[in-house]
């Protein structure tokens, strides 16, 4: 039986404006103003905490990273509750997948407040309840942890498990896990990364792409195998 790992943001939710606004706002508050969508799509797939500590090494920022990623997730979690759209096809496929009882995941880089405040605003966490964040792992994306302690937590084998993604870290992070990888780049230009080489299902336009019906057969084809 095929058990499904989902990432969260930019994947199942489009949640990244609301990562970026949170993250301007927290570092302009800390004399870094004119932070771009450019400058931030740079690190879509990385970890909160992970991206916090790059950008206070760069600018020289003096506040503890604690402090910079308690402030950036207040941020969030505010835009968070109210404004994360779900993508239709995504909430159509875990539908489906949930109605005949497929066992899934979600495995993101987020803090588990985070995850928690989209899934319970989206209603997705009646469908979604076994989650794991970055916070409850040695290593975020591009290593494999999430997505070992999602298969450990649904008590299934890597080698039977699918990893739906849209970033590149979380294609590497699959196949460094041993796990099948579906991916949906969050933007179409980043759909020749060599880490999406290794998905076995590819929706190179992204979202605008992505179909429910063609990942339900895909996934299905990969039961029967």
């Amino acid at each position: 039986m095929i058990s499904v790992i989902f990432d969260l943001d930019g994947t199942l939710v489009d949640s990244e404006p609301n990562y970026y606004e949170s993250g301007r706002r927290t570092l302009e508050r800390h004399g870094v103003p004119d932070f771009t969508w450019e400058q931030h799509s740079r690190f879509i797939g990385i970890g909160t905490r992970e991206t916090l500590e790059i950008l206070r090494e760069r600018y020289g920022i003096r506040a503890p990273v604690e402090q910079l990623l308690a402030e950036q997730n207040a941020a969030y979690l505010e835009l968070a509750r109210t404004r994360t759209d779900v993508f239709p096809q995504m909430r159509e496929l875990v539908e489906r997948l949930h109605a005949e009882g497929a066992a899934m995941a979600v495995a993101s880089g987020s803090s588990l407040a985070a995850i928690d405040a989209v899934l319970s605003g989206t209603g997705l966490d009646a469908l979604l309840t076994t989650v794991v964040s970055a916070e409850e792992v040695a290593h975020g994306k591009p290593a494999p942890d999430v997505f070992l302690e999602a298969a450990r937590r649904l008590g299934a084998e890597p080698a039977d498990c699918v990893v739906v993604e849209d970033a590149a870290p979380g294609a590497r992070a699959a196949h460094a896990a041993g796990m099948a990888c579906m991916a949906v780049p969050y933007t179409p230009d980043i759909a020749g990364d060599p880490a999406f080489a290794s998905a076995g299902l590819l929706f190179p336009g992204g979202q605008p792409e992505f179909s429910a019906d063609a990942a339900y057969d895909w996934l299905a084809a990969l039961r029967t195998a």
